[in-house]
């Protein structure tokens, strides 16, 4: 027999974090956008709304967590997210044991109908990967609800599966790109130094640079980087390198940070989370594809087996052999 209990407020953060990421793991879900530290650090920076956290169990034994917030949409309607939705969270989802994913649809279904949840009109649940049962079982259900329930195309993640040697890799590229990348390493070969940022101390400084590097390498980044979302990467930033997640790097020149990419290590993959550089600078130097070319090259030594791009289909991506996953919404009304 399954039990729901449904938190309202971000205590539940800490107290469901000792068996949280366990059960990530056992998901089909498993992402690092959907542990504990990432939940957690993403509503206290940039959650509002009304907080429903569903815990599901069976036998006394956690089997499924739904991540819930109820907000004010465009049009003033509530609408029910998934927390983390959606700007800053490349993949989402439920957090269901595998197997017991119909018993904890038919729960959070249970709960949507239930006086428990406030009075919601729209649903919009973001960032949900291609083969997701969200996207099938979980829409079904909100039909027969009568929910008229959407799945709607959103994005893609370019992904590179990794093989064994960065001559592989170089060998998998379509021989001009190959060329081309093979040049620019030779030519900044001698002038440039990697860095990582690996001192707790100085961690804030090194987000400080990375923020300048971002805000400088396009407009639209630099009026994506308000103060509030600068003091979220801040805050991510943290979490995850204390997590032992975090990989910021820095391309330098002289002693002079030139480019920058925030990172993320989740399992057997490197997600490439965001990146900064200075346009004009060394840019005889192709500092930025220098870098993420080393960045590759790492994660093969490394032993890891996917360079996950993440949301976004620019063009250099599928030129570093990024191919897509699909990402969807799905959306219902009342």
């Amino acid at each position: 027999m399954m039990r729901t209990e449904v938190y309202t407020t971000p205590e539940a953060f800490d107290r469901l974090a000792g068996e949280w990421n366990a059960l990530l793991k056992r998901s089909a879900s498993d992402t690092l956008f959907l542990t504990n530290e990432w939940q957690k650090t993403w509503w206290r920076e940039l959650g509002e709304g009304e907080l429903r956290i569903l815990a599901m169990y069976e036998s006394d034994a956690l089997v499924g967590i739904a991540p819930l917030f109820f907000a004010a949409d465009p049009l003033g309607s509530l609408e029910v997210a998934l927390v983390g939705c959606k700007e800053v969270s490349d993949y989402l989802d439920f957090i269901f044991a595998r197997g017991c994913e119909v018993a904890c649809f038919r729960a959070v279904v249970d709960f949507l109908k239930s006086t428990d949840a406030p009075a919601w009109h729209t649903l919009a649940l973001c960032n949900i990967i291609e083969t997701s049962p969200t996207l099938s079982t979980f829409a079904e259900m909100l039909n027969a609800e009568g929910w008229h329930a959407r799945v709607l195309f959103e994005d893609v993640c370019p992904v590179v599966a990794l093989p064994d040697t960065f001559e592989a890799y170089l060998a998998m590229l379509e021989g001009k790109e190959r060329r081309e990348l093979q040049r620019k390493l030779r030519r900044a070969s001698e002038d440039v130094t990697i860095t990582f940022a690996t001192d707790a101390t100085s961690l804030a400084r090194d987000v400080d640079d990375f923020i300048a590097l971002m805000k400088a390498s396009a407009p639209s980044k630099a009026v994506f980087m308000t103060p509030r979302m600068a003091r979220f990467f801040h805050a991510a930033a943290r979490a995850m390198f204390e997590a032992g997640r975090l990989q910021l790097a820095f391309l330098e020149v002289e002693g002079v940070r030139a480019a920058a990419y925030m990172n993320f290590v989740y399992g057997d993959a490197v997600l490439v989370y965001n990146s900064g550089l200075d346009p004009e600078k060394y840019a005889y130097l192709s500092p930025g594809q220098v870098l993420i070319a080393r960045l590759i090259e790492k994660a093969i030594q490394d032993g890891r087996r996917l360079f996950d791009f993440l949301q976004g289909d620019e063009e250099y991506k599928y030129k570093l052999g990024g191919r897509d996953v699909k990402l969807y919404t799905l959306s219902a009304r009342r």
